[in-house]
């Protein structure tokens, strides 16, 4: 699909979504069932992985909008207040997590596009962030005086995050490989009153190779939350149902693999590594992190977080994983009414396989 056919295909399907939103007697869920149905292999991988009654419940939720999130841009405006200017607005504001204020749901029914266009939003008050786009970086747990990199920024959701956690102090590079998304990324920075990072654009891998050649420099702290195929993310772009294919998910765990392990090369001993996509094929999580795992002197540290979590998958079209890999975390979406999500903690041990 060329770049006119692609912004035509889009623009017809937005208008589409927001007809159906504005005429409340049309069945959204119905609708998308027929134009984006799921593929037939698809469905049986994820009957392997749920079993068909709970496959069935993925596939239903995946045909429904996730709830409005936000997280509150502490660099500029406290959580009091921000609430308090958005309950002017008479939204319904409800706040998940005793342990994270800073992320709220909006329950209130709002227009396509209202909190976007919200002056508090244009502000930088708040990031509009999904749920499960916020765990990287709450499993990361990122402080002032640390040195982080957020090897696959844009748009800039981890980093602003990042960003906040830190209090401004301490310095974060956020590489980004396109030149056009890192014009987002630039602006959801400037946005928000971020002043401790520094945008880099260069390949993964190689930022990461010439990091330890020129410097032998290495991070406390880095985030790889990886390109994906993006199965958990259904519910905000359907069009994943058509694009969905093995063959893809195979090319693409091979650059995530890449990725991998460049980034923890560049991690210190004792440093903390998060690996996470919004896919829940296991090629493309716990067999990254198995590799990880046979090849490198790391530990996998088990994570709680207030969400409904599965444990990692330890076994795949007849191969066994590491029993690590079972402390790895797997959203799905009818659990927490979210999206789809992957997340593991990953703590290296020592130089061990990193050719130095």
């Amino acid at each position: 699909m060329n770049g006119v056919n692609k912004f035509c295909y889009d623009v017809v399907y937005i208008w589409e979504i927001r007809y159906f939103f504005m005429d409340k007697k049309k069945d959204y869920s119905k609708y998308l069932k027929e134009k984006f149905p799921a593929k037939e292999g698809f469905v049986e991988r994820m009957e392997t992985l749920l079993g068909k009654k709970e496959a069935k419940e993925f596939f239903d939720i995946s045909y429904t909008k996730t709830p409005s999130s936000i997280r509150c841009n502490t660099l500029k405006i406290s959580v009091e207040d921000l609430l308090k200017r958005l309950k002017a607005y008479g939204w319904k504001v409800r706040q998940p997590f005793k342990e994270f204020p800073e992320v709220m749901i909006i329950d209130s029914k709002l227009m396509p596009g209202e909190i976007g266009n919200a002056k508090e939003h244009l502000l930088g008050y708040y990031y509009v962030q999904e749920i499960s786009s916020m765990l990287p970086m709450l499993v990361l747990k990122p402080e002032a005086g640390d040195f982080v990199l957020d090897l696959c920024a844009s748009p800039g959701s981890k980093t602003t995050q990042a960003a906040a956690m830190m209090e401004n102090d301490g310095t974060i590079i956020a590489n980004e490989i396109s030149m056009g998304r890192i014009g987002i990324l630039n602006s959801n920075l400037e946005r928000c009153g971020v002043m401790n990072a520094i945008v880099t654009r260069k390949e993964g891998v190689a930022l990461c190779e010439r990091f330890l050649k020129k410097s032998q420099f290495k991070f406390d702290k880095i985030l790889v939350d990886a390109p994906c195929s993006g199965e958990g993310t259904l519910r905000k772009s359907p069009k994943t149902f058509q694009m969905w294919n093995i063959h893809m998910i195979k090319k693409i765990a091979s650059t995530q693999r890449r990725l991998a392990e460049a980034a923890v090369k560049l991690l210190k001993v004792g440093g903390t590594m998060i690996y996470s996509t919004c896919t829940l094929a296991p090629e493309e999580d716990e067999m990254i992190v198995d590799h990880l795992i046979r090849n490198f002197d790391v530990e996998i540290e088990q994570v709680k977080l207030p969400l409904k979590f599965r444990c990692g998958v330890c076994e795949w079209e007849g191969k066994e994983l590491s029993g690590e890999v079972k402390k790895c975390l797997r959203l799905y979406p009818q659990d927490n009414n979210t999206d789809g999500f992957f997340v593991s903690k990953i703590i290296k041990k020592s130089e061990k396989g990193c050719g130095l």
